[in-house]
Order: structure tokens, then C-alpha cells, then sequence
């Protein structure tokens, strides 16, 4: 009789402040393992350091493997710790695997975008992310991403075989209580939650936001997320030079509570993306009752459907305007907000945790 199954898990993620990939991964922890099955299976949870999580006694197994947290760390100290445990399979929630395995492994890749805009990255980052992921694409058993428009990128970017490819939607974690009331009151409040990254166009934003106050003194930008843009770009200086410095506020990171507030408070979300495998945090202030403003991009049409307002790329003046509706009056976001709940059913944690899970039962040997 075979004992239970056993997953290794790359679970670096989880560690300090817990954003994209490791939401994504704590997500469908939560419900693994309080799965009424949950005895059937043992979830090794590899970590740098130890990991400061509440789940169920019994399921999970943590390995704490000193060595650093990057590429050398998962490609020897990580590698050489799995092989040694010889789990049943393996699962790495963050693009990459150890090479050379020995098991059977799925792998997580959200985009490709070092592939299709390389400009984007640091020669020595853009190399070690092809490498790495053309080495995925030869030995992964799955490869899951998160929609159509990341699957057709990896197909014909990696040359991966659909047999291969699953797209499982994700959930989309609420900030809060769902809230489309919209006649709510808020603040005169435009939000930006999400990484810093250069092809999410803050400097953009940062213009048309300062076209905005020219209508609205009263409004104010804040940004929310980690900068790790390059070429590196100064949004204070873009601030100052648009002479907005004073209603701009950066925050790289804020705590849960913090950013529940700000969903509540916001009358407008803009992300200005031009490439996502998917892009969570518009899907988050949907929830919040926060009408959303996105540039009209494929992957933008496929997530958001009808519950977004689309803008032009490089449309300063139309992204201003747009902006400047949803902050004179709440009735204005009304359609939009409407046709939220309808979008927002699309995605579940738990139908994403089921799927992933059974996937990932059906690489045992």
C-alpha cells in the first residue's frame, strides 16, 4: 500500500515580505492542506530560513537549507537537498527548477517577458532567465501559467508541445469586504499596487496623473510596490519635474491592513502595463468596489473583459481624462463596477488549488 504522497516545494517565496509568486504559492498552501484529504499527502516545504506559517499539523514537512536565496542556491544547496529526499515529485511555484532533478517536477512560469522584451532586464539576469527557461521547457513533466496569452507565449517562445501547457486561472485574494457600492464615498485617491517595473509605465502615470491635478488639486497618486525597474528609473524625480512631488507618494512595501485601507479609500486603480502574464492587483481593487484604468493590451481584454477602462499607450491626455471621470463622481464607474462580479467569478483559489493539485498527483511514477 503506498503511504502518502510527498511534494517538495520550492518555498522561498514565502519568505519576508510576501508578495506576487509567494501570494500566489501561500494561496494554494492554504488549501492543500485543509483539504478533508489533507492525510494523503506531505508537502516538503524547501526555505532558505525557516518559514513563519500557520497550516495544519501533519501536512507539511520544512527543510531549512542555509545558502543564499538566488539561482545558485536553487541549482546546488536546493538540488542537492531534494535529491537526497527523493520526493515523490516536485513543485516550483517561481518560473525555474533545479536542473538534473532526477523526479518528476512542475514548474510555474507566470510570463515570459524576458523573452519578448529583453531590454527589460540586466544582461547577466536576461541570460540566466533564458537559460533557464528553455531548460524548464526541455525537462518539466507541466508547465502551468496563468492564461491563454501567457500559453501562446510559451509555446511558441519555448517551444513547449500544448500536451505539456497548462493555463489554470488564479484567484484573486480580496483586500477586503466586497464592495461595489458606488455611491460609496472616497477620497480624491489614485492607487498603484504592484511591482515597479519598467513595463508597467509609471512615468506615465505620474504625467497624466499631474494633468489630473490641474482640474483636481485635491488628488493624490500613491504607489505602492518594490522598484526593481531597468533601466532604473526615478519616479521622485519624475514627480518633482511634472511638480507633483508633494501629492506623489512611493511606498515600496505597506502591511495588509495598510493596503486595505487604501482600497477602500481610492475612487480610481490605474496599471498601465504592457506586457503581464496576468496582472492580480486590478482584479483585487475590483473587489475592493475600485473601478479600474488599464492600457488596451490582448492579455488586458482576456483578464478584465468588460469591467476595465481601457487606455492607449502613450495617451497621456486620454488616461488623464479617464481618471479625472471616475474622481468627479462615483455614478461614473456604476457600468464598469457592474460588470465586475461577472469577471471576478472567472477566478477562484480553491478551483485553482484543486486543479494545480491534481495535476501535480498525476506526475507519480
Amino acid at each position: 500500500m503506498k503511504g502518502p504522497l510527498r511534494i517538495g516545494i520550492d518555498a522561498r517565496e514565502l519568505l519576508g515580505e510576501v508578495t506576487g509568486v509567494g501570494r500566489y504559492l501561500g494561496e494554494l498552501l492554504i488549501r492543500w492542506t485543509r483539504r478533508a484529504d489533507a492525510k494523503n499527502r506531505r508537502f516538503i516545504l524547501y526555505s532558505p530560513a525557516p518559514l513563519q506559517l500557520s497550516l495544519p499539523a501533519g501536512t507539511i514537512e520544512p527543510r531549512v537549507i542555509p545558502g543564499g536565496t538566488g539561482t545558485w542556491w536553487e541549482q546546488t544547496s536546493l538540488r542537492r537537498a531534494v535529491r537526497a529526499d527523493r520526493p515523490d515529485v516536485f513543485f516550483a511555484p517561481a518560473y525555474t527548477a533545479p536542473i538534473g532533478l532526477g523526479i518528476p517536477f512542475a514548474v510555474t512560469i507566470h510570463d515570459v517577458s524576458f523573452l519578448a522584451h529583453p531590454e527589460w532586464f540586466r544582461p547577466r539576469e536576461r541570460w540566466r532567465r533564458r537559460f533557464l527557461a528553455h531548460q524548464m521547457a526541455a525537462s518539466a513533466k507541466l508547465i502551468f501559467t496563468d492564461s491563454e496569452f501567457s500559453r501562446g507565449e510559451i509555446a511558441s517562445r519555448l517551444q513547449v508541445e500544448d500536451a505539456r501547457l497548462k493555463v489554470i486561472l488564479p484567484g484573486v485574494s480580496s483586500p477586503g469586504s466586497v464592495a461595489h457600492e458606488t455611491t460609496a464615498s472616497r477620497d480624491p485617491l489614485v492607487l498603484y499596487v504592484g511591482t515597479i517595473l519598467n513595463r508597467r509605465n509609471l512615468p506615465e502615470l505620474i504625467a497624466a496623473f499631474a494633468r489630473v491635478t490641474q482640474t483636481r488639486s485635491d488628488a493624490r497618486l500613491v504607489i505602492v510596490g518594490g522598484d526593481r525597474t531597468w533601466p532604473p528609473q526615478d519616479l521622485r524625480k519624475a514627480a518633482a519635474a511634472f511638480d507633483v512631488k508633494s501629492k506623489v507618494e512611493l511606498r515600496s512595501y505597506v502591511s495588509h491592513d495598510h493596503l486595505r485601507d487604501l482600497y477602500a479609500r481610492a475612487s480610481v486603480f490605474a496599471f498601465l502595463s504592457e506586457y503581464e502574464g496576468f496582472g492580480l492587483t486590478p482584479l483585487e481593487a475590483l473587489t475592493a468596489g475600485v473601478p479600474i484604468v488599464v492600457l488596451d493590451t490582448p492579455i488586458a481584454r482576456e483578464v478584465y473583459g468588460g469591467a476595465a477602462a481601457f487606455v492607449g499607450a502613450g495617451d497621456i491626455d486620454g488616461t488623464a481624462a479617464t481618471i479625472l471621470r471616475f474622481l468627479h463622481a462615483r455614478d461614473a464607474a456604476r457600468e464598469q463596477l457592474a460588470l465586475a462580479s461577472e469577471i471576478l467569478a472567472r477566478y477562484s483559489w480553491d478551483r485553482a488549488a484543486d486543479d494545480t493539485l491534481q495535476h501535480i498527483e498525476g506526475l507519480r511514477r
